[in-house]
């Protein structure tokens, strides 16, 4: 159970981490490299400036699912920690 709590506690994050990176690095290629504006909602750069949409928005299963499973990990960690081992 403690192994499954820690797995769930800390792969959700990695995984949003990482998802949050790539994205954050292709817009940064687009206003840094390219000189334009990254549209948020269609994931392209453009020529005209484009409104910021958050991440929770735009992706409001992923964000809210990962951070229940990591809730899950903590909750499973605590009990594993609580029962004696056999």
């Amino acid at each position: 159970m403690l192994r499954l709590g820690l797995l769930l506690l800390i792969l959700p994050i990695l995984v949003l981490m990482g998802i949050y990176f790539w994205e954050f690095s292709q817009v940064r290629e687009c206003t840094l490299v390219q000189g334009g504006y990254w549209d948020y909602l269609d994931a392209t750069c453009l020529s005209s400036p484009q409104p910021f949409v958050p991440w929770v928005e735009r992706q409001p299963w992923l964000v809210n699912g990962g951070m229940l499973l990591s809730v899950a990990g903590v909750f499973m960690c605590m009990v594993g920690l609580y029962v004696r081992r056999r």
